[in-house]
């Protein structure tokens, strides 16, 4: 046998080296490789070959493949071994653990994890029941040496994270493993604090073996920090902690020591259990981290390693929020100043990165009902709200070298996409964070900001070395100006939306901030970026304005002056439109929250006769700025509070709009196709050499402009929201049966006019194609189509669902040839979904069914065919464009439809909910099985449910949802038919058995019942055979371990209650008992 065993070892070292070498031919190495995969299946020789590969006088890659047949058999055949075979290759095992090894240092670390993994495999197969002796001899190994101390930490590791980070044991093998471990805890960690001091005290002696034994060991630690009781981790008077910052400054171990000081400062629990976390605030800690936060230059160990500091002081912060205020009686530390401090140099330093991550914790204690109130914190928030001068300043693109956090963000991001998608984000953390920071020091906050706008004031423009390519002298994005203008207009905007919530009408500082807004509204610049946050400061400083009426003109002039501005002839660049656009926003925004402000001053007759004059001049404005100054107007025509002074108003703005859009000559081109084309210039070929006027341009302008002031209007004219100021304006004009009031909008008549020919070019969208729609408009006039309905059915409300033939010409134009509408453009996300969740009821018939029902059965038709092509390309990518389409569908779920005319709709939508369970989209099946299946469903087979647990039942929550779903079914439907039985048995592996017991307890109304778990328990149990794999697992081999006899439990006393002796309960009670 020994001859056999050296002849096939030779065999298999040639296969391996032919297999790791590179030059060898593809055809060798898969064969190479076939050999050695069929040895480790099939030989007998495998524990004889393995221990003889594995010898470390053997070349690492041979050695490890040795070590990789021994863990195939552990894995594989031990069920099928002997006793005596068992105990023999857990013999070998320990012997190659005590001297199968080189020097710790000399080792390979490929070789020692496949090592660990061997033993690790014993144990979940054999411990405790079988090797109760297990961790002395674990404990035994670590006296042999440096190397086997290492090894022995490997394999504590391991199991830890396949028994309680992984899972990969049977339940009662875990169970057993787990609880073993938990007794043994205590003796656990006092061994591996032992060995950590030992090889630390070592390590400063410098020798090299001892810190990777500590290295090893703080990593180990790190596996059992995280689930272990919390009264091993703080006993000794937090022993382990001190320990961990002390280790902070040691160069080779503090990453280690802060990864394990993470997760122990992060763990939950238990408040009471949590205090001594505290003790992590005095001086010692705090000045063992804050040594070592310095001295770190941008190396990647050690920017890690500041990285995790950071987070170790946010998870600080957050038992700090936790703990204090709470009914665990904790103060507010004494040294908290330190630790504030600490923070804040975190905060400051020059690492974008390391900035955003301290933000959820300030966020914490800015908003912690007691510590925001501390003076240490109030303090801190000031000189946080000065860092955030320079955090708002978006520099440090890794491109670049005009900043210290260049540097870091090289590390930090791929390229400057990438960063600035992550300043975006981060900037917008901060403006929470600032906000929140404002309402403790609105004062100071207040002062600050204007001290920052009067400095960006009286600076001088710097454009930087990336000037704009618009116009020369012009400033870029990046100009150091621009970016600071634009950091100091995020600051100004969060500060003031704080100070009028959080300061009384006489302690804002109205003087003050007269003075700034004074100031912007003097400053006048011809750069378009810098203007465009100078308006924003004007918005964010009108509140004040409304305290002094007078400052209203000034403010009107500076945007209308805005609205109109140019710089020189490049007025079509999108910085010149972004300034155009940003004051109409600001006009729109002030009309919004402010029309009653603007009506009761002189200001309105002058606003309204500027806009006249604006729209009759030869002032260059595009239909969008029209469009947006009509509908500020709009917004102040509101507070009229008078049915007919607010629709002559309307009908005098939109005079124009309304002749324009109703004349014949536009009627005539909406009236037929070919004249459509004609008038929008489908049938022209335009050059750039052509001088004649583009009459077909300024036919798609004007019915842009017309599109534009549409929904403007209608998407703002209102009627009062106070029920007493509508019925006296003659807004109301009656009840609903429920008494709900009935109001009806000044614009409605006018719009009714205008819908015909709205309803015609939606006609004509669908009949296009999107391609050629994109080419004749911009793309996001298209959605202004749907968005007029979208807002009729809002804004119109009951007086839209009257509409004579309504339902007709909906049909009869925007489901007009659907199949040439791609998925996401399709209009139910953007107007049917409205239309039936503002639906009255009593319109459901007349207007509901007729569009609901063949639009569902095209929606079935269309999407089916979709999800075959999609399973036939075994592509997933197109799934989400068609899957939005069905959770659109949602809103319909809630109707109550009784009709005969609505079981078509119901059988519809009840098929197209079901069959898309079996879709290749996981979101949508979880989103179906839990929220419209039974509520749809009363009476279907479960065929079709457990067909979606084929496909997803992979995954948690879809298995979740869908076994609930088919319990559902089965319990319901079982009484009524039987012959759902029959379909059960159909599940592969399912036992008879237990399907015959489960139906008993069902039908049986005499038999015992057990608990809702325990009942979803045995369900999941007997459709266990139903669940698909996923494509990674199907091919995998199985890993069978065996549970062993369970560990003995000490039997509960069977105690004979009316036998035993008197409990005095008789007594108690007797009347002749007078003791009480």
């Amino acid at each position: 046998m020994a001859d056999q065993v050296a002849a096939m070892c030779e065999q298999l070292i040639k296969a391996v080296n032919v297999m790791m070498d590179a030059e060898t031919n593809q055809i060798y190495r898969l064969e190479a490789l076939k050999f050695c995969e069929e040895f480790k299946e099939t030989s007998s020789f495998c524990v004889p070959c393995g221990l003889q590969l594995a010898d470390k006088a053997q070349p690492a890659v041979v050695r490890h493949f040795g070590l990789q047949i021994l863990e195939q058999v552990v894995k594989f055949r031990w069920n099928n071994m002997q006793q005596q075979e068992k105990v023999q290759l857990k013999e070998c095992a320990m012997q190659l653990l005590s001297n199968g090894t080189h020097s710790i240092l000399e080792e390979e670390s490929h070789i020692k994890d496949v090592l660990s993994r061997i033993i690790v495999e014993m144990i979940k197969r054999e411990w405790p029941q079988h090797w109760p002796d297990m961790l002395k001899e674990m404990e035994a190994l670590t006296s042999q040496g440096e190397a086997q101390t290492e090894l022995v930490m490997l394999i504590l590791l391991r199991l830890a994270e396949d028994v309680i980070t992984f899972q990969t044991l049977p339940t009662q093998r875990r169970r057993d493993i787990q609880q073993t471990l938990t007794q043994n805890m205590e003796s656990i960690f006092s061994f591996m604090m032992a060995i950590l001091h030992v090889n630390v005290e070592d390590y400063r002696k410098v020798a090299k073996a001892h810190c990777r034994v500590a290295v090893a060991t703080l990593n180990t630690l790190a596996g059992y920090i995280d689930w272990v009781s919390l009264v091993h981790i703080t006993s000794g008077n937090c022993h382990l902690l001190e320990m961990l910052c002390l280790l902070l400054s040691e160069p080779e171990l503090q990453l280690e020591a802060a990864e394990c000081l993470l997760i122990a400062i992060s763990r939950k629990g238990k408040l009471e259990d949590r205090k001594p976390f505290m003790l992590l605030f005095d001086d010692v800690a705090i000045h063992y981290i804050l040594s070592a936060a310095q001295a770190v230059e941008v190396v990647e160990r050690r920017y890690i390693f500041l990285k995790r500091l950071c987070q170790v002081l946010c998870a600080l912060g957050s038992q700090l929020c936790s703990l204090v205020g709470s009914d665990v009686e904790v103060e507010v530390p004494a040294n908290l100043s330190k630790y504030m401090e600490a923070f804040l140099a975190f905060t400051t330093h020059s690492s974008q990165f390391l900035k955003s991550s301290t933000l959820a914790t300030w966020g914490s204690l800015f908003r912690h009902e007691t510590l925001s109130k501390d003076p240490v914190v109030v303090e801190m928030t000031i000189k946080y709200l000065r860092a955030s001068m320079i955090n708002l300043v978006k520099t440090g693109f890794p491109s670049r070298d005009d900043n210290p956090s260049c540097e870091y963000s090289r590390v930090d991001f791929d390229s400057d996409e990438d960063f600035n998608s992550f300043f975006n984000s981060f900037r917008a953390q901060q403006g929470e964070v600032v906000r929140s920071a404002c309402r403790i020091v609105p004062l100071e906050a207040f002062q600050i900001a204007a001290e920052w706008l009067q400095y960006q004031i009286a600076s001088p423009i710097d454009t930087g070395d990336t000037t704009s390519k618009t116009a020369e002298g012009l400033c870029s994005l990046l100009s150091p100006s621009v970016v600071q203008w634009d950091a100091m207009t995020v600051f100004m905007e969060c500060m003031v939306a704080q100070i009028f919530k959080n300061l009384d009408e006489e302690r804002l500082p109205i003087d003050q901030s007269m003075e700034l807004l004074q100031a912007v509204l003097n400053y006048d610049t011809k750069d378009p970026l810098i203007l465009s946050c100078v308006l924003t400061n004007v918005s964010a400083l009108f509140p004040f304005a409304t305290r002094r009426p007078h400052f209203l003109p000034q403010i009107l002039y500076k945007l209308f002056k805005a609205i109109t501005f140019e710089v020189g002839q490049e007025n079509k660049v999108s910085s010149v439109k972004n300034v155009r656009r940003h004051a109409c926003s600001s006009i729109i925004k002030i009309c919004r929250d402010y029309p009653q402000f603007i009506l009761v001053n002189p200001c309105f007759d002058m606003f309204y006769n500027h806009v006249k004059k604006l729209f009759s001049s030869d002032a260059t404005l595009t239909h969008m700025e029209k469009c947006s100054l009509m509908e500020s107007l709009v917004l102040i025509s509101n507070q009229f509070k008078d049915f007919t002074k607010q629709k002559a108003f309307l009908d005098e703005l939109m005079a124009s709009v309304v002749a324009e859009w109703t004349s014949d000559e536009m009627r005539h081109a909406l009236g037929d196709p070919a004249v459509f084309l004609s008038f929008v210039g489908a049938d022209q070929v335009v050059t750039e050499q052509s001088k004649d006027t583009d009459t077909a341009g300024l036919n798609r302008g004007r019915l842009s402009f017309c599109l534009y002031a549409m929904l403007g209007v209608v998407k703002r004219s209102r009627w009062p929201s106070d029920l007493a100021e509508a019925k006296s304006g003659g807004f109301v004009v009656g009840y609903t049966p429920a008494g709900a009031p009935i109001y009806r909008n000044p614009f409605t008549t006018q719009f009714q006019v205008l819908l015909p020919n709205l309803l015609a070019l939606i006609r004509y969208g669908g009949h296009c194609t999107l391609s050629f729609l994109c080419m004749l408009f911009e793309s996001h006039h298209l959605k202004i189509l749907w968005l007029n309905l979208l807002y009729m059915c809002l804004s119109l409300q009951q007086e839209f669902y009257t509409i004579e033939k309504l339902a007709e010409e909906i049909a009869g134009s925007a489901f007009v040839s659907l199949d040439h509408v791609p998925d996401h453009r399709l209009l139910l996300r953007v107007f049917l979904r409205q239309l039936v969740l503002s639906c009255p009821q009593e319109y459901y018939d007349s207007l509901l069914c007729p569009l609901l029902g063949p639009l569902f059965a095209y929606m079935q038709q269309r999407l089916n065919i979709k999800w075959q092509v999609i399973n036939q390309r075994t592509s997933v990518k197109s799934a989400e464009n068609t899957s939005r389409n069905i959770h659109s569908l949602n809103a319909v779920y809630k109707l109550k439809l009784v009709s005969p005319f609505v079981q078509n709709i119901y059988m519809t939508l009840l098929t197209l909910s079901f069959t898309s369970l079996s879709w290749k989209d996981t979101t949508n099946c979880h989103r179906t099985a839990s929220m419209v299946c039974w509520t749809l469903l009363r009476q279907v087979a479960c065929s079709i449910v457990l067909r979606g647990l084929q496909v997803h039942g992979q995954h948690e929550v879809c298995n979740s949802t869908l076994s609930q779903l088919a319990m559902l079914i089965y319990e319901n439907l079982l009484p009524r038919y039987m012959e759902l039985s029959a379909v059960m048995t159909q599940i592969p592996n399912i036992s008879v058995d237990a399907l015959d017991q489960y139906n008993h307890r069902l039908l049986d109304p005499n038999a015992q019942k057990v608990g809702d778990k325990k009942r979803k328990d045995q369900f999941k149990k007997l459709i266990a055979g139903t669940v698909g794999k996923a494509l990674c697992q199907q091919f995998r081999k199985e890993v069978h371990i065996r549970n062993l006899p369970s560990l003995f439990k000490k039997p509960k006393p069977d105690k004979d209650v009316q036998n035993s002796e008197a409990l005095g309960l008789a007594a108690l009670f007797s009347p002749e008992n007078n003791t009480l």
